[in-house]
């Protein structure tokens, strides 16, 4: 079933106009938010949201989620799966699905988003997001896996582009494979520029060129983060560590890909050597900036 096949699974791409730049939800910060005065709950003048990732709450209850639900009442969420396998043995995933709907029900995300990915193989998970060969039996897969979870949650779904550390054969290139994936499926994409970025540095892929064959309306959300080098082989293979800053080149790439899709969800995600919330907070001023600049330029 295509998400515009029914009006249940006909959602928003864009989670309306209110959503700015966001913040991946860690426990470390909990209390600071909850302690966040109402004048704060604002990124630069736009409703700050949170981003979860959706495994994480798996859980029949306890505090975890009803610190979750205290976040809730204050501010949007948006639901990140890790754990769907979209593009492979997505077939034995029917009760990981429930969980996600059962969730989705309660809290109403205003995003929800997977990886264009595999990693589930004969039933067995693989702790990691593996890209997909860019074939088209691989396509036909990932939007049969698509498809599968849309209809399972009832909820029309973003797919995030891949960190690539080395090149394969491929029968396409990886624009052309998402766009065909979201077009056939009726999803949405997240682009990932931290991923684009390392992506190019890795394998040599011109990440302008990349971003220009993304039709703006199929982009839901944008999320950007830090990457650091390979301890063994150094700046000649980056990888995706979200254990940084947002680097220079990452903000640049950001506003190149806003100045082609217009206003978006900007997520900055921090998911080790976690800092201050103050500093995380920095960094979602400075996404929020990027934001109120294009909304300067088209009004």
């Amino acid at each position: 079933m295509k998400a515009d096949e029914s009006p249940l699974l006909s959602q928003s791409l864009t989670a309306e106009g209110r959503l700015g730049a966001g913040l991946g939800l860690k426990a470390e910060h909990l209390d600071a938010i909850l302690a966040l005065p109402v004048t704060d709950k604002t990124c630069a003048g736009s409703h700050l949201w949170f981003e979860v990732h959706t495994e994480n709450y798996f859980v029949a209850g306890g505090p975890r989620l009803n610190y979750l639900r205290a976040i809730r009442e204050n501010y949007d969420l948006s639901f990140h799966g890790v754990g769907g396998s979209l593009g492979y043995d997505h077939q034995s995933m029917p009760e990981h699905i429930k969980q996600v709907k059962v969730l989705i029900d309660e809290f109403q995300p205003a995003l929800v988003s997977e990886h264009a990915v595999w990693s589930r193989s004969g039933g067995a998970y693989f702790a990691d997001l593996m890209p997909l060969p860019r074939t088209h039996d691989a396509l036909q897969s990932l939007v049969e896996g698509i498809d599968r979870y849309q209809t399972g949650i009832e909820r029309r779904i973003l797919i995030e582009n891949p960190s690539n550390y080395l090149d394969f054969t491929s029968e396409m290139d990886e624009p052309q494979f998402l766009v065909d994936a979201a077009n056939r499926s009726g999803c949405g994409l997240l682009i990932d520029i931290n991923n684009l970025y390392i992506s190019s540095k890795n394998t040599g892929i011109d990440a302008v060129e990349y971003l220009s064959q993304i039709p703006a309306d199929l982009v839901g959300e944008i999320h950007i983060a830090g990457h650091d080098p390979d301890p063994e082989l150094g700046e000649a293979l980056l990888i995706d560590s979200h254990a940084s800053a947002v680097d220079l080149p990452v903000w640049a790439l950001l506003e190149h890909a806003l100045s082609l899709f217009g206003h978006k969800p900007v997520l900055v995600e921090r998911d080790a050597n976690i800092p201050a919330f103050a500093e995380l907070m920095s960094e979602c001023q400075i996404a929020q900036g990027y934001l109120k600049q294009i909304r300067s330029n088209a009004a």
